[in-house]
């Protein structure tokens, strides 16, 4: 295969998004180019996402559109769904390779394997998941398109909550070394970054595994120490790790964005133990108050399951109630869906689709009520915005984003783009967007 153009598609989170960079930049070192908007690919790579039953089904889906869109492709499909259901993805005729979660790095050589031997489809490579596994970093940051790179800097997650099938699809916890991490924060900052997001499947496990054993908190001082950008921002974190100490490492110093994603999944203690999940409302509801007594500005994000096995109207209500009572920004809902493999399928009391459905639009209506609430506290103040190295799409001005994650739209010129910049809030301009003035 010469001059190969490709694509590579992403469902899911940061890490696979970030993992989709480090293959692009792989097969980009091989003299592989990306196809243009409306070019046809030579290969199309599906990176997917299991987390629900509606990411499995949007992967399936996505498989066949870029069957239809690039009909002489090789189809590749990689990530979670892949290394959970690789039977199913088979069963999609035209596939022609499947690769595991620790396969991605081989997928060149497949590809060129699977052309030369159309007889051997699918070509499959999906191992079984080792006890332990060796954290897979780039030896330089791939950080793709974005103004803001994401760095995964930790793997796998051992908490196995009773709902959740991602420990099955991404393995036991496993940490990028301390010295890695900051060697990729001062190569990004050469690079011209001036934010970089941490991510992980489980951030506040970060460390645990190495030796010796650290913490999150001892990545942050040390990130602190050499301040190496503008902006390190967390992805999402548990309550009940994230400590004092760390909220207060992030208050003290301009260096960390304030802004925390917060799983809460339920309100209700039972539903929580049910759910495996180590922590209370209490507890939750104390970590969202410490934030905002320390950071008042800082925007607190929540991730809320809703319809889990068991949950009652008050269980329900008892959700409600709690969200609503908290100062949180956003909220990010999701029904519960059954995955196979998980004890929670199987629990009794499954609540039916018809409420899911009313409690899940229920909670997103709470939620937006909270978004405006936290846009219109912004109205009238100054804050820097990082501009984004692309204009907004629909409406042609600068788009960019504060420290405490409300995205700004700007008049301004291009050589504004990737720089930090005074703003003054003018005004809401939909439900995501402000409006600003660049006042320097």
């Amino acid at each position: 295969m010469i001059n190969i153009k490709f694509t590579i598609s992403t469902l899911g989170c940061k890490v696979n998004q970030q993992e989709s960079d480090i293959l692009a930049a792989d097969l980009n070192a091989n003299g592989w180019q990306p196809a243009e908007h409306g070019e046809s690919a030579d290969v199309c790579i599906i990176n997917t996402c299991t987390v629900t039953q509606k990411a499995s089904m949007q992967s399936r889906q996505l498989i066949r559109q870029l069957q239809r869109r690039h009909p002489s492709a090789h189809i590749i499909v990689t990530g979670c769904y892949a290394q959970i259901a690789p039977d199913e993805i088979a069963a999609i005729k035209g596939v022609h390779v499947i690769a595991g979660q620790s396969r991605k790095a081989d997928l060149p050589a497949m590809i060129v394997q699977a052309a030369g031997d159309a007889a051997a489809r699918p070509l499959r490579a999906v191992d079984r998941l080792p006890a332990k596994l060796a954290f897979s970093a780039p030896v330089t940051p791939a950080p793709g398109s974005r103004t803001r790179p994401f760095l995964k800097i930790q793997d796998g997650c051992n908490s196995f909550c009773t709902y959740c099938i991602v420990p099955y699809a991404r393995g036991r916890s496993r940490s990028m070394p301390t010295d890695e991490v900051l060697r990729h924060l001062r190569l990004l900052a050469s690079m011209g970054y001036h934010e970089t997001v941490l991510t992980g499947i489980h951030l506040g496990a970060y460390g645990l595994d190495l030796e010796p054993a650290s913490s999150l908190l001892v990545l942050l001082q040390k990130i602190a120490d050499i301040h190496p950008m503008d902006r390190i921002r967390l992805s999402s974190i548990e309550p009940h790790e994230l400590s004092d100490e760390l909220i207060d490492l992030v208050a003290a110093s301009d260096l960390f964005c304030p802004h925390f994603h917060l799983p809460l999944q339920s309100g209700d203690d039972t539903i929580l133990k049910r759910m495996h999940r180590p922590y209370s409302r209490d507890l939750f509801s104390r970590r969202v108050t410490t934030i905002k007594h320390r950071l008042p500005d800082a925007a607190v994000g929540a991730d809320v399951l809703v319809g889990f096995p068991g949950e009652d109207e008050a269980a329900f209500n008892q959700t409600c109630q709690l969200i609503e009572s908290l100062p949180l920004a956003y909220l990010h809902v999701f029904p519960f869906s059954a995955r196979p493999g998980t004890p929670a399928a199987s629990y009794p009391a499954q609540v039916p689709p018809d409420i899911v459905k009313s409690r899940t639009a229920r909670v997103r209506t709470i939620g937006a009520t909270k978004k405006q609430a936290f846009l219109q506290r912004a109205i009238g103040r100054e804050t820097d915005v990082l501009v984004e190295t692309r204009r907004d799409p629909a409406t042609g001005q600068l788009k960019g984003l504060t420290p405490n994650y409300l995205i700004v739209l700007l008049e301004g010129r291009d050589d504004r783009m990737n720089t930090v910049v005074p703003v003054e809030i003018q005004g809401i301009i939909d439900d995501r967007h402000l409006a600003g003035r660049i006042l320097v």
